[in-house]
């Protein structure tokens, strides 16, 4: 768990170091206008509990997942503004939406500490292929060239809708759990992962649990999540108020089920199914 860095065997130096480096990764996020204060407090927090408790393969995965992609959402920023602006939260990731993609993560850490089986590496792997697959595909989906469609009825919904795919935002999924899979096969070999691991079937169950997740996000945007309208500007939205300053009424949806809901839930569902996934191909 500690190869090739310093790795403390004491419980206090490793929450100490957790923190500085948590802080080092939140203060960087607040400083580059990716996270808000709040945010980036509460990265600190996640990634001090994920590396006191899970070691440094967990950590460096979930610093892969923040930084590639943060510098992602950069990519082609005025388009995605003028498409989603007043339909999503935008801007900055604050405190919900960082426990939203990360809390999981902590909670599985802190179970592998105190009661260590070989799937709970998986189910953290999982948990962050689908969190990073469901951000790629976010976020090069908004730069598709053609509208999204709705996952369960195929039709033309406009760019941001809760549930709409495109086939570029597929293929941002696919490369952004790829890269999560990649990642966590070279993490076995140097031995920051469990080492009696394939590391390609690894990779293989990686990219599939990270689809499954951005699945079951896109099936509960199109369903079950909450979608607000704005009387004024006649349209759908997550926010309340809307930018225009009017305040906006459920029209569907659970009221409880918002954006960073789902996002937990996508998260956990990727665990499951590296859980699954490793169990039907002989990981575990």
């Amino acid at each position: 768990m500690g190869w090739p860095m310093f790795y403390p065997e004491t419980l206090e130096l490793r929450l100490l170091l957790g923190l500085v480096l948590g802080g080092c990764v939140g203060g960087v996020g607040v400083w580059r206008r990716w996270l808000r204060r709040d945010g980036g407090v509460a990265a600190t927090l996640v990634g001090a509990t994920v590396f006191t408790f899970g070691g440094w393969g967990w950590a460096v995965l979930l610093v892969l997942f923040f930084v590639a992609s943060s510098l992602l959402s950069k990519y082609g920023a005025a388009r995605k503004e003028i498409a989603v602006s007043r339909v999503t939260k935008g801007g900055p990731r604050d405190a919900a939406q960082v426990l939203a993609n990360g809390g999981w993560l902590a909670l599985l850490a802190l179970w592998q500490a105190y009661q260590p089986a070989p799937w709970v590496p998986l189910a953290a792997i999982g948990a962050l292929a689908a969190v990073t697959a469901d951000t790629w595909s976010t976020e090069l989906g908004l730069l598709s060239p053609t509208p999204p469609r709705l996952i369960t009825s195929g039709r033309t919904v406009p760019p941001g809708t809760n549930g709409g795919i495109t086939l570029l935002g597929l293929l941002g999924a696919a490369t952004g759990a790829s890269l999560m899979g990649f990642v966590a096969g070279l993490l076995v070999l140097v031995g920051s992962v469990p080492a009696d691991l394939s590391p390609g079937r690894l990779a293989a169950v990686t990219v599939a649990s990270g689809l499954v997740g951005t699945g079951v996000d896109s099936l509960l945007g199109a369903t079950l999540q909450a979608v607000r309208w704005c009387p004024l500007c006649q349209e759908e939205t997550e926010q309340d108020p809307h930018t225009c300053g009017t305040a906006t009424h459920a029209l569907r949806g659970w009221p409880w089920l918002d954006n960073d809901v789902v996002n937990a839930v996508s998260s956990v569902a990727g665990s499951f199914a590296a859980v699954l996934l490793a169990l039907l191909v002989g990981l575990l």
